[in-house]
């Protein structure tokens, strides 16, 4: 009886590590030739929703979070029911940010009736933030987007398993630009109000083994602000 408890203990061990084995997925797979973007494949069965609108205090434009609606098994609370149950609630905000899983941002001028889009591609926006300080002292406002635009796991989907990238818009969401480079997966950005900068750094693997790790090599990246056009340029304080 115990080398048989032993047997079913071990027999789960493996179709665990297995399990575990086939979640991981590699942050990109390597074609014959690379190209920037790939076929998703769209889900038109999924219902889209928004959130009410967020106002980021001082600007004339209303944000609106789009996203599918999040099918959860949860406790229901106010029933006696257990069952499947829909939650509405897609983005969160704080501290002049939006985060979550959203598809896409809409933007409403305040005072007029017009909504229109951020992107008419297909993206994950996993953070949109308001450089608040930078607006104050140079009347100059911008979000900044942290995102997935790119199936790299050629999995036919764009989720949190892809490399996230780096954008850059006028609080209109007009000049919807993108300052990481393809391939290259964002680790941390961060306002500088010294500089009027984005600092950023990125790393891209070089070892071509379809993961992010410490053999691969790190980009340091910074970008005016007040600059006409927002020009990336590159740096190395390791050097």
């Amino acid at each position: 009886m115990k080398n048989y408890i032993i047997y079913i203990l071990l027999f789960s061990m493996g179709i665990f590590v297995s399990c575990k084995k086939e979640e991981e997925k590699p942050k990109v797979i390597y074609e014959t030739t690379q190209k920037p973007t790939a076929n998703i494949v769209v889900d038109t069965t999924k219902v889209l929703v928004a959130d009410l609108p967020i106002h980021m205090e001082g600007t004339n434009y209303l944000l609106f979070p789009i996203s599918d609606l999040n099918f959860s098994k949860r406790m229901n609370y106010g029933s006696s029911n257990r069952n499947n149950s829909i939650s509405y609630t897609i983005s969160n905000y704080g501290e002049y940010e939006i985060t979550g899983f959203l598809n896409n941002i809409k933007f409403k001028e305040i005072g007029k009736d017009t909504l229109y889009s951020l992107t008419d591609k297909p993206v994950i926006i996993q953070s949109a933030t308001y450089l608040k300080d930078h607006a104050v002292k140079n009347k100059q406002q911008l979000m900044v987007y942290v995102l997935e635009d790119m199936d790299t796991n050629k999995d036919a989907k764009l989720d949190e398993s892809d490399i996230k990238a780096l954008y850059i818009s006028a609080i209109d969401g007009k000049n919807f630009t993108k300052l990481s480079t393809d391939f290259q997966e964002l680790l941390d950005w961060k306002y500088l109000e010294a500089t009027n900068s984005i600092f950023f750094r990125t790393v891209e693997d070089t070892n071509k083994n379809g993961e992010m790790d410490s053999n691969d090599k790190v980009f340091y990246s910074k970008v005016n602000l007040l600059d006409k056009e927002w020009k990336v340029e590159n740096y190395n304080p390791t050097e």
